[in-house]
């Protein structure tokens, strides 16, 4: 058996109907672990579990939503339980505690008809007045606070990934996918780029059993007088794009290039961007999803006279 390594760890308490739930989501969107609800009792064993000798460390963050609810809630205990695991473990622990004015709370219980838990039979200011009141110590003590009297759950969330999120973990899975329209538009992506103005090597007998990625069909391609000032537009275009997608905290970017039957220009646009996107700092996985479909004369329709 090996020991347990430190770990960082968030505690995530605060106000019910404040967004606990939003930040656990974004902080899982992120690559966080993420437990809700779990008993503090429950954290030291698992803290305290030696990992087996054949088990790899997993050193992802992990979050932990606590609240009123939460069995064996003490807010004062609390903070003891902490600062003994991080004498005792050695963890990284940080508190996260949502603040809401009171009339917006209550505001947000009339919106959602929900209950107040701590106010089942009686007016949900009387759950706010009360809950307010009980996690004042941990309110106290938590080195990070977020009012969300004024925020949205998008500002929220927001807010969590600048604040909590690795550089590794904002970067969006970047795909780069080739097809052919003539078995149909991918449903999952993002964006699309018809590339079949561009002169088609099906018509070259010599060129029509390759594909894009044989350097003859990558030649014929780039031959197109079209073709580099409109494969630098697109690479300039997307090089703008992806930087924001990454700061609105998108997860997964597909980029899809279409021509008539997915084999030869699709997929050398599809390679060549890619290289661009690699050298301009990304990591794209390239796919093809037609490649290895036959040639078909009737698939890819008259040839065009250049």
């Amino acid at each position: 058996m090996k020991r347990r390594e430190s770990k960082r760890i968030l505690l995530v308490s605060g106000m019910s109907g404040a967004g606990k739930s939003t930040v656990l989501r974004t902080l899982e969107d992120l690559g966080w672990e993420v437990v809700d609800q779990l008993p503090l009792l429950l954290i030291d064993r698992l803290l305290a579990t030696e990992l087996p000798d054949d088990a790899e460390y997993d050193d992802k963050p992990l979050a932990v939503g606590l609240s009123t609810r939460t069995r064996g809630f003490d807010p004062r205990g609390l903070v003891e339980r902490i600062k003994t695991l991080r004498e005792v473990h050695g963890h990284d622990i940080g508190v996260l505690f949502l603040d809401c004015a009171g009339a917006e709370l209550e505001r947000r219980y009339a919106e959602t008809r929900r209950r107040h838990p701590l106010a089942i039979d009686r007016p949900a200011s009387d759950g706010i007045a009360r809950e307010r009141e009980l996690l004042a110590p941990l309110r106290r003590w938590a080195n990070r606070l977020i009012d969300t009297t004024r925020l949205s759950a998008n500002d929220l969330s927001q807010e969590i990934r600048d604040d909590f999120a690795t550089p590794a973990m904002r970067e969006p899975t970047l795909s780069i996918l080739s097809f052919g329209y003539s078995r149909g538009i991918p449903r999952n992506a993002d964006l699309v780029f018809d590339m079949r103005f561009l002169r088609n090597p099906h018509w070259d007998d010599a060129l029509r059993p390759g594909t894009g990625q044989d350097q003859a069909v990558a030649d014929y391609v780039a031959a197109d007088p079209a073709y580099a000032q409109s494969l630098e537009q697109i690479e300039a275009l997307l090089l703008l794009l992806l930087p924001r997608y990454r700061e609105q905290g998108k997860a997964y970017v597909t980029i899809a290039f279409g021509c008539t039957g997915g084999r030869h220009r699709s997929v050398h646009v599809a390679e060549r961007v890619s290289a661009r996107l690699r050298a301009g700092g990304f990591s794209p996985t390239v796919r093809h999803r037609d490649l290895g479909s036959a040639p078909q004369d009737s698939l890819e329709g008259a040839p065009t006279q250049v």
